[in-house]
């Protein structure tokens, strides 16, 4: 899996044991670090004495997290590719549960529901569903938790994305869909995110901005049709709570 990181040291432990702790424990640890000034390099340096399924990249210089997640991508090997934030965690089957999902359906590209939790980890009670499948229409108006991604890159071949600060994931499933077709939910809560202050996500006006740009630069859908999901973004995203 995937784990890019920026000055998360707070909760990079946490988020590593949530994987070492799987049920499922046939796995490559990848984590890229986009030059934290925190403590984050000793720590991953002390799991790596002890667990040799886990990569440590450190960036040459700070990038953002699509750099260090097209880093990860192109160094990973395997037949999956999921995908963790390096604050966000993982319950402990998930992988078994969500491979063994994808093996039994023959499906390449799913995700799952997740919750949040805050910054000491306490449960906010808010839960976050998808619909049991997505075609790339529907993506456009529904973003899949990044931590709950998982697709099949021998099949579908690896999916890079734009170098943008924000909504780089969002765009990579967009990607990602075009290939396979749909995006299948497990239908199980199996994550958690983190709700932080001063986050990249924690703006949401901005990200309403962002959204505008993927519609419009990005996916080059036409003037009218971005209008209307940038302002469906708008109700979602500013107007409702969570």
């Amino acid at each position: 899996m995937i784990i890019p990181t920026y000055n998360s040291a707070k909760y990079l432990k946490r988020t590593i044991d949530s994987v070492l702790k799987q049920t499922y424990q046939n796995f490559q640890i990848i984590i890229i670090d986009d030059c934290s000034q925190d403590e984050t390099k000793k720590i991953v340096e002390n799991y790596q004495k002890k667990f040799s399924e886990i990569k440590y990249i450190l960036l040459d210089k700070n990038s953002g997290a699509a750099v260090a997640r097209n880093t990860g991508i192109k160094k990973a090997e395997g037949k999956y590719l999921a995908f963790l934030d390096s604050d966000d965690v993982w319950f402990e089957d998930k992988l078994e549960i969500q491979l063994k999902y994808m093996r039994e359906n023959k499906l390449t590209f799913t995700c799952t529901n997740y919750n949040k939790i805050d910054e000491n980890d306490i449960d906010l009670n808010k839960e976050v569903l998808y619909p049991t499948s997505m075609t790339y229409e529907k993506l456009l108006k529904n973003n899949c938790g990044n931590s709950t991604v998982i697709y099949d890159c021998q099949s579908l071949g690896k999916t890079y994305i734009e170098d943008i600060k924000k909504r780089n994931d969002y765009v990579m499933w967009l990607k990602v869909i075009k290939k396979s077709g749909k995006l299948h939910n497990v239908g199980e809560t199996l994550s958690s995110h983190r709700i932080r202050s001063g986050s990249i996500s924690s703006n949401k006006i901005d990200l309403v901005k962002y959204h505008w740009y993927v519609y419009r630069k990005i996916e080059d859908l036409n003037f009218m049709k971005s209008v209307y999901l940038t302002f469906y973004w708008i109700v979602k995203k500013v107007f409702t709570k969570g």
